[in-house]
């Protein structure tokens, strides 16, 4: 993956948080996604966030798997761990490093291709497990980095810019963390920068699997089979000099409503989505009213947004399995291995 080095600028009076760090600290490389993608204002509500709690860098975990929002671990905290995983099995990884050390805070990113498609059974079983991660799941209809086939999330009857309608009913990643048991379950928008970063903190404090869906408008297709400013058409009949591409800039989208109130939003196509904010009478400890309301809401041709469920009473992965609350590369060797006998004896047990 391919990014620029952002500079670091600190402004005079620059506020720090409880670390004596600024939230320039929590930035990293230059995003190299479209002008008014969505996704970066996800990436600018992440450095938020993890900057208000005072997060030491190198005591948090990122992780993606494949697609443009799996590119979003490049933009945010250069100085934490990370990785880039394979399509589809970032929680596998995340699981697997979580098992050696339950301290991080562990932040994972993926898209509705990379997590409804090929990723749909790890992201169940990480959600069965309580893996104790918070999951952003950036939520645009579309593959992006393939040029804007439909993905798995699209509404049916959904229109391209040109081309048939989406035929397949969608998959709500909502309902799916409710009916498979998620303990944190919650819808955001892109451009709804305070209530996403509220519901990021949240997600990054619970104990246990949070996911956020987020909505995140991708701004930019005309690529599909038959059109003549296709990739495919222009390599077959032009001769180009440089292999160069330009996407241009669009505004980003930005939406601010109050609690119980619907917004409609127009998108960069003309199209147009309703936002319903919860309100404060909303309880989001019954799973059973969470489904309904967010099936409602579907029905209505609305998307509810906010903490739409939470459960702390249950244990996390870790308590689970009993594992060693060390970090793996904190324990002696001479524990991590105790020896040939103790092999053995152990062996014995099993015959």
């Amino acid at each position: 993956m391919t990014s620029f080095v952002k500079p670091k600028i600190l402004r005079p009076n620059e506020p720090l948080n409880e670390l004596g760090l600024a939230r320039v600290d929590y930035e990293g490389n230059m995003s190299t996604l479209c002008a008014g993608c969505g996704h970066d204002s996800v990436t600018a509500a992440i450095v938020r966030a993890f900057y208000e709690l005072s997060i030491p860098p190198h005591r948090a975990l990122k992780i993606s798997g494949i697609g443009c929002s799996s590119k979003t671990t490049s933009y945010f905290m250069n100085d934490s761990h990370g990785a880039n995983t394979v399509h589809g099995r970032m929680p596998s990884f995340a699981t697997g490093a979580l098992s050696a050390n339950n301290d991080l805070a562990t932040i994972g990113i993926s898209g509705d291709g990379d997590s409804l498609s090929i990723g749909l059974g790890q992201m169940a079983h990480a959600m069965r497990r309580n893996v104790n991660m918070l999951y952003m799941l950036e939520n645009n209809g579309v593959y992006g980095l393939t040029k804007g086939q439909f993905s798995a999330s699209a509404d049916l009857g959904s229109l391209p810019k040109k081309g048939d309608p989406n035929e397949f009913s969608p998959i709500d990643p909502v309902a799916f963390a409710l009916s498979v048991g998620a303990t944190f379950v919650a819808r955001s928008f892109s451009g709804d920068r305070n209530q996403l970063v509220s519901l990021i903190k949240a997600g990054l404090k619970h104990k246990g699997f949070a996911m956020i869906d987020v909505i995140s408008p991708c701004v930019s297709f005309n690529d599909h089979k038959g059109s003549t400013k296709s990739y495919a058409h222009t390599y077959e009949f032009y001769s180009q000099a440089v292999h160069a591409d330009y996407i241009a800039p669009s505004e980003e989208i930005v939406a601010a409503y109050d609690e119980g109130e619907v917004m409609p939003v127009e998108l960069h196509d003309g199209g147009y989505i309703q936002l319903r904010k919860i309100d404060a009478t909303y309880d989001p400890t019954d799973r059973g009213a969470a489904f309904n309301r967010v099936m409602a809401s579907d029905n209505a041709n609305e998307i509810l947004t906010g903490l739409l469920y939470i459960d702390e009473s249950q244990p996390d992965l870790h308590e689970t399995q009993n594992m060693e609350a060390r970090p793996l590369n904190q324990i002696p060797y001479a524990e991590l291995n105790p020896g040939a006998d103790k092999l053995r004896a152990l062996q014995a047990e099993f015959r």
